[in-house]
C-alpha cells in the first residue's frame, strides 16, 4: 500500500485538458449557438443553472462534486484551427465562414459562475452552479459541464451511502477498474468514491493523477498458477534484522506448516502444496507486504493453514506480515474463524503480530450487503467494494439539467405539462437554514436582489412539492449557499486537493441530520422559495395562459 505525497495539481489540469476539450458536447450546442449569432443575439447577457430534480438511490441528500474540474474545462475553453476545422465539415454546407472565425476567438473570459462548494451536501430543485455570460457561449458549455457533474456527484454520493452503511472504522478499497464504463468511468469513479469516504482504490493511475493511496494484494491466478514448492525462487529470505546470512524459507515455513497443523488439528494431505508455493515466492519477494487472497482452494483446509505457515516464517525473520483477503463464502463466518486462528496463534507460539493481522473482504459487496454485514458478527477489518460502487447498479444517472432562468435581464421559465419539469426562474440566491442544534433543515431559493434571510428573524416561504401555502421558519444560522468562483476567464476561489474535498464531505454529511442520513425511508429534506420568487412564478404562469393564443388572436 502506498500513498503519494507529491503535488496532483498540474498533472489533474492537464488530464482535464484531454479528456474534456471543447468539442466533448452535442451538436445541437453548435447549431444554436450559430442560430443565436446569426440573429445577432449571441452577446446578450444569460444565465443558466445546473440542478437535479430527485435525490439518487431513493436516500435523503446527494453530494455536489465535479466543480473542481469544471473549473479547470471553463479556464482552457478555447477551439483549436483543427476543431474548427472539424465543425465546418459537420455543419451544414450554408454555415456563414464568419461564424467559424467567431468559434476561434471565442473564450470564457466573459463567464461567471457561482458555485455551491465541492463536496457540499446537496439536494434537489436546489441550482448547484449558476452560469452567466453571453448567449452562445453559457449554451456551448451545457453539455460538458453536466457531463463533469452528473457522473462525479452520482458516485460520490454512492461512495458516501457505502461509507455509512460500513461506519466510520471498517476500512474502504475502491476497486472497480475493471467494472467501470471504460478508462474515463473508472478514473471518475476512483477519485470520486475516495472523496466520498473511501480510504484507497486499487487504480495506480488514479493514485498518479490524484494522490490517491493505492493498495493491492494478489488475485487467484496468481496462487494456482503455482504446482509446487520448487517454483519458489529464491528460496531464502534475509532476516529484517539485517543478518547477512539467508534462511533457507521453505525448511523453515515447513516447520511452522507442521506446528500449525498440529495446533489447530488439520490434516496435512489436504493442504495445496501449490498454494503454499506461492504464497512463499510472494512472501519472499514482499516480505513487508505479504497479504493473500486464502480461497483459492479452503480457506480452512489449506488457505489459513499456508498462510499462518507463511507468516510465521516472516514474523520468526523479523518481518510483519500484513493479513489475508477472503473473496468467496460466508465472510462472516470465515472472518470469525479465520480470526480465532490468529489469536490461537498469537497466543500458542507468542507472536504479538498476529494480534493486528487485518483481514479483507471483497466478494461483490453491494450497499445491502455491506449494512447487513454490520448487523452479524464478523471480524473483517477492510471491505473491498467494485461493480455495485462504480458502477452505481441502483441508479445509473443523477439527472443533472442546464436551464435558462434569465435573459437580457428577464426571467425565463420552462411550463411543462409535467409540473416536476418545470423551472424556476430568475437569477438567484441560495440561502441554507440551520437550527439551534446546528443541522441545516431548509433551503431557500430567493432572488437575488431579494436581502438575505436573517437568524432569529421568522420568513414565510413556499415549500416546493406542496400545495402551493406558505409556512413560517426562524433560522438559528444563515449560511449563503453558493459563492462566485470563476469570473473573467480565472478561477477566483483557491483549488481544493482530493484530500480537503474529501475532508469537506465529511464536515457536510456529519451537520446533516441523522434523520435525512438514513440510507432507507429518510425523511425529506425541505426545498423552498420565498414570498417574492413564488410570487413571480404565479405571475409567469397566468401570462403564459393568458397569453396562449396571442397569435392566433392578432
Amino acid at each position: 500500500m502506498a500513498a503519494p505525497s507529491r503535488n496532483t495539481c498540474g498533472l489533474t489540469e492537464r488530464s482535464v485538458r484531454e479528456r474534456v476539450p471543447p468539442l466533448l458536447t452535442d451538436l445541437y450546442q453548435f447549431t444554436m449557438a450559430y442560430a443565436y449569432w446569426r440573429a445577432g443575439r449571441h452577446q446578450e447577457p444569460a444565465v443558466f443553472e445546473l440542478f437535479f430534480r430527485d435525490n439518487p438511490f431513493g436516500g435523503g441528500f446527494s453530494l455536489f462534486a465535479g466543480l473542481h474540474d469544471c473549473l479547470l474545462f471553463l479556464r482552457s475553453f478555447r477551439f483549436s484551427d483543427e476543431d474548427v476545422e472539424f465543425l465546418r465539415s459537420v455543419l451544414p454546407p450554408a454555415t456563414d465562414p464568419a461564424f467559424f472565425q467567431f468559434l476561434r476567438g471565442l473564450d470564457c473570459s466573459g463567464v461567471t459562475v457561482r458555485s455551491v462548494p465541492e463536496g457540499t451536501v446537496v439536494f434537489a430543485r436546489v441550482p448547484l452552479m449558476e452560469v452567466a455570460g453571453p448567449l452562445a457561449v453559457v449554451q456551448l458549455l451545457e453539455t460538458s459541464l453536466l457531463c463533469l457533474v452528473n457522473y462525479a456527484s452520482l458516485v460520490c454520493s454512492n461512495a458516501a451511502r457505502f461509507r455509512l452503511a460500513a461506519g466510520p472504522r471498517r476500512r474502504l478499497l475502491e476497486m472497480g477498474l475493471r467494472r467501470a464504463q471504460g478508462p474515463d468511468g473508472g478514473l471518475t469513479a476512483s477519485r470520486y468514491t475516495h472523496i466520498g469516504g473511501f480510504d484507497l482504490t486499487s487504480n495506480v493511475q488514479a493514485g498518479f493523477l490524484f494522490g490517491i493511496p493505492v493498495a493491492g494484494t494478489m488475485a487467484h491466478s496468481y496462487v494456482t498458477s503455482f504446482n509446487s514448492l520448487e517454483e519458489v525462487w529464491p528460496q531464502t529470505l534475509a532476516a529484517a534484522n539485517g543478518d547477512p546470512e539467508p534462511v533457507d524459507v521453505i525448511s523453515l515455513t515447513k516447520g511452522w506448516l507442521s506446528r500449525v497443523c498440529e495446533l489447530l488439528g488439520a490434516e496435512p494431505e489436504k493442504i495445496r502444496e501449490g498454494e503454499l508455493a506461492a504464497f512463499l515466492s510472494y512472501a519472499v519477494a514482499y516480505p513487508q507486504n505479504f497479504l493473500p487472497v486464502i480461497d483459492s482452494y479452503s480457506v480452512g483446509c489449506s488457505g489459513l493453514l499456508n498462510f499462518c505457515a507463511v507468516a510465521l516464517t516472516l514474523c520468526e525473520l523479523g518481518h510483519r506480515p500484513v493479513g489475508v483477503r477472503l473473496d468467496s463464502g460466508d465472510l462472516c463466518k470465515q472472518s470469525v474463524d479465520v480470526r480465532r486462528v490468529f489469536r490461537l496463534c498469537s497466543e500458542h507460539f507468542s507472536i504479538p503480530a498476529f494480534d493486528s493481522l487485518i483481514i479483507v473482504g471483497t466478494n461483490n459487496i453491494s450497499e445491502q450487503s455491506l449494512a447487513e454485514l454490520n448487523k452479524k458478527e464478523n471480524e473483517i477489518s477492510m471491505v473491498g467494494v467494485g461493480t455495485h460502487l462504480v458502477t452505481c447498479t441502483k441508479q445509473p444517472s443523477l439527472g443533472c439539467v442546464y436551464k435558462l432562468v434569465e435573459v437580457r435581464g428577464r426571467p425565463r421559465m420552462k411550463i411543462s405539462e409535467d409540473p416536476e419539469k418545470s423551472t424556476v426562474p430568475g437569477r438567484k440566491a441560495v440561502y441554507r437554514l440551520v437550527d439551534a442544534d446546528g443541522h441545516p433543515f431548509l433551503d431557500l431559493l430567493c432572488l437575488a436582489v431579494e436581502p438575505p434571510p436573517e437568524a432569529g428573524l421568522p420568513l414565510s416561504c413556499y415549500p416546493l412539492g406542496c400545495d402551493n401555502s406558505a409556512v413560517s421558519v426562524t433560522p438559528a444560522q444563515v449560511t449563503c449557499l453558493r459563492q462566485e468562483v470563476f469570473t473573467k476567464g480565472q478561477v477566483t476561489q483557491p483549488l481544493c486537493s482530493t484530500a480537503e474535498t474529501r475532508a469537506k464531505v465529511q464536515s457536510s454529511l456529519q451537520t446533516l441530520h441523522p434523520r435525512h442520513k438514513r440510507l432507507q425511508e429518510p425523511d425529506s429534506y425541505t426545498v423552498a422559495l420565498s414570498e417574492k420568487l413564488h410570487n413571480l412564478i404565479t405571475e409567469i404562469q397566468r401570462g403564459s395562459s393568458n397569453n396562449s393564443n396571442f397569435l392566433l388572436a392578432n
